[in-house]
């Protein structure tokens, strides 16, 4: 039995570029080897959806792009507007947007145990700093007295639904460290929180709760002003009747060698992105009580803010049978499709772009081109059109959050594929500072 297709989803620029001579022109600028493409548009678009759903419900807020999907710097400079910032959760990411011009109050810090060098930088900057321990609030309240400065923090939350989690306060000790950052002249923003899975009710509920803690803080002296709940935007790669069908039918005899995942990602889902928003603040009344309580609402989205921006290109190098299907093999590694590295896989089609198809229609898997034989980009048996020849391109749709460098490697010296920035019918690679473009 053949696997059904799951054709992306995909915004309108990504198949006018792949169909255009200009992808052919970037192939071969780049040399040869895989590259990523990104659109900085479509990343602004799904940002100022998100803005405006806060706005439509009447709540003040932020919409921090979380950083570690995807590390493109094009993407900062779209962060540099009303209701916009960044979170990152390290010393190059921190250094990475301010030199793409966010300011340092637009940033959130955050992270488990973050080292001295990030809370230093941090407080220079008057970012908003997310605790998640008692240590290591005392280490930041040490810090900021060295340096004269009045560190401004958010307490993360433990999930009650979460007692194992290793992150967060738990009740008690969340209660003791409102004290104790009076204590120590440390100014409580508000509380964050972040939950795994992507339903809107537990966050709207949780949320509710944390207000209860704002009005406790207050009642201490301290601003409590701010909830942020996260990330964990939900996101759709295909349509839901597709994935519909391919769950209801799906089995090991789809994927080369029987590698069935156990678990992948949940590639469609409803509701998403900047509607998902709606439907927290909507729920149980939270946007009424956040406007009630005079409390801003922070989000940390980063696979949502980058959906349909971005797609990858592996340059095909060869194909040879597998008893009833082909593999080909791609120039790169599949830790470029990160997705594969988790045990899991990338499950929307690639596509076939080539100068001459001849022949029918094919099914093939996708294999990288290193030693190993685990390098595989795609165990499932994918139909193409007809089967791909050395310098054919084979695209993978919607990569950019988090398949394009989350787990990218110099395995065997080969380079990290470039990022190229798309803007109409012009292309550049992406640099990582912007400043000598300035004039």
């Amino acid at each position: 039995m053949k696997s059904p297709p799951l054709p992306a989803l995909e915004r309108p620029w990504a198949p006018k570029l792949r169909g255009s001579a200009m992808l052919w022109d970037i192939a071969r600028a780049v040399g040869g080897g895989p590259f990523h493409v990104i659109h900085p548009a479509t990343f602004a678009e799904n940002l100022a959806a998100m803005v405006d759903a806060l706005a439509a419900e009447g709540v003040p807020g932020t919409v921090y792009y979380g950083k570690k999907a995807n590390k493109a710097s094009a993407w900062l400079r779209e962060c540099t507007g009303p209701g916009a910032g960044v979170d990152v959760a390290s010393v190059p990411e921190l250094v990475h947007a301010l030199g793409n011009g966010v300011r340092g109050e637009s940033i959130g810090v955050t992270g488990a145990a973050k080292p001295d060098g990030l809370l230093w930088l941090a407080l220079r900057h008057r970012c908003l700093i997310a605790v998640d321990a008692a240590d290591e609030l005392e280490r930041l309240a040490r810090l900021a007295g060295e340096l004269g400065e009045t560190a401004e923090v958010l307490l993360r939350v433990r999930p009650p639904m979460a007692p194992a989690s290793r992150f967060g306060f738990a009740e008690e000790a969340l209660a003791a460290a409102v004290r104790r950052c009076a204590e120590l002249g440390v100014t409580v923003r508000g509380f964050s929180f972040h939950l795994d899975g992507y339903d809107p009710v537990p966050r709207a509920e949780l949320a509710v709760r944390l207000i209860g803690l704002c009005r406790d803080a207050r009642a201490l002296g301290h601003p409590a002003t701010k909830i942020s709940i996260g990330g964990g935007i939900a996101v759709s790669y295909v349509d839901a009747s597709d994935w519909a069908r391919f769950e209801a039918g799906r089995g090991d005899e789809w994927f080369h060698g029987g590698r069935n995942p156990a678990r992948t990602y949940p590639y469609h889902q409803a509701p998403t992105g900047a509607s998902m928003v709606t439907a927290i603040l909507r729920h149980d009344g939270l946007a009424t009580r956040l406007r009630e309580a005079e409390i801003e609402l922070l989000l940390e989205p980063g696979r949502a803010l980058v959906d349909g921006a971005g797609f990858t290109v592996f340059p095909v190098l060869g194909t040879k049978p597998s008893g009833e299907h082909l593999i080909t093999t791609v120039a790169g590694l599949s830790m470029s499709l990160s997705e594969q590295w988790k045990g899991s896989e990338f499950l929307p089609d690639p596509i076939l772009v080539s100068a001459v198809q001849s022949g029918g229609p094919v099914r093939t898997a996708v294999s990288g081109s290193s030693c190993m034989e685990y390098d595989v980009l795609t165990w499932r048996t994918v139909e193409l059109p007809a089967a791909p020849r050395f310098g054919d391109l084979l695209v993978y749709p919607n990569t950019a959050g988090y398949q394009m460098d989350k787990n990218e490697s110099g395995f065997h010296q080969l380079p990290l594929p470039p990022k190229v920035v798309a803007d109409g019918d012009r292309w550049q690679l992406d640099t990582d500072y912007p400043i000598q473009e300035i004039r």
